[in-house]
């Protein structure tokens, strides 16, 4: 049997999670758990290994956070490929919702420490914000009787509404989270578009637009199955590492 050219949906997801895991490693356990001790450390000793212990520390944490960043992408792509093969994107939206409620008490705890803190929203509340958004701007573009420009108009006014209830929430990532799920699905039907455009707007983060090569070598193919494997993979290991800094550190 011949081999599928490209990468599969899942191997892209397994990529995400992997990257995010290494992001989250950083972002957790050593910004909130090695690092902060590492400092008193040096503060307290006042001394010259002390430093050095710390700011490898950090030259971790820096490279940890550098291959964390091309997870979201991955995520943003994979979230249109989903709605645009998905059988009923509301049964979708629910599981989106469902987990952002489920992962919100394990995010809070691994990134600030806390069991609750309403400062910011996991990224799942991101995702079904623009999952809302496609459906919104899927359901505008069906509108024939609509000129072409009023269609446009429509979606660029949809995704604004979108960003905004992204920003009036603080989930992670934000509005810039929906704006780039967005243009994603703008570009759908003209990969090349798509991702020049995509590592574009992903610049601010230096080595986000990477994963840009992963994603312009999609073949189209689901893959294994790992949709739940995720699902279950974002709070459950955010749950793990905000235990460890709760109580190791």
């Amino acid at each position: 049997m011949e081999q599928q050219k490209g990468l599969t949906g899942s191997t892209l997801k397994i990529i995400a999670m992997v990257t995010m895991l290494i992001d989250h490693i950083g972002a957790s356990i050593l910004e909130r758990g090695v690092m902060p001790k590492a400092a008193d450390g040096s503060v307290m000793d006042a001394g010259v290994e002390a430093m050095k212990v710390y700011n490898r520390w950090k030259a971790v944490d820096m490279a940890c956070r550098g291959i964390g960043r091309i997870a979201f992408p991955i995520f943003c792509f994979l979230l249109v490929e989903g709605f645009l093969h998905t059988g009923n994107w509301k049964k979708y939206f629910s599981r989106l919702f469902l987990f952002s409620l489920i992962s919100e008490v394990p995010f809070d705890l691994a990134v600030f420490k806390s069991w609750y803190d309403f400062s910011s929203q996991n990224v799942f509340f991101t995702l079904w914000i623009a999952l809302l958004v496609l459906a919104g701007m899927k359901y505008v573009s069906e509108k024939q009787e609509w000129s072409e420009a009023l269609q446009l108009l429509a979606q660029i006014a949809v995704a604004a509404v979108g960003m905004g209830v992204a920003h009036l929430l603080h989930t992670d990532y934000g509005a810039f989270g929906v704006l780039a799920i967005a243009e994603l699905y703008f570009l759908r039907k003209d990969r090349k578009r798509q991702v020049l455009c995509g590592c574009v707007l992903f610049l601010w983060e230096i080595t986000a637009p990477l994963a840009f090569l992963p994603i312009y070598h999609y073949n189209g193919k689901r893959g294994i199955n790992v949709k739940y494997i995720f699902y279950f993979f974002y709070p459950v290991h955010l749950l793990i590492f905000g235990l460890i800094i709760k109580f190791a550190f």
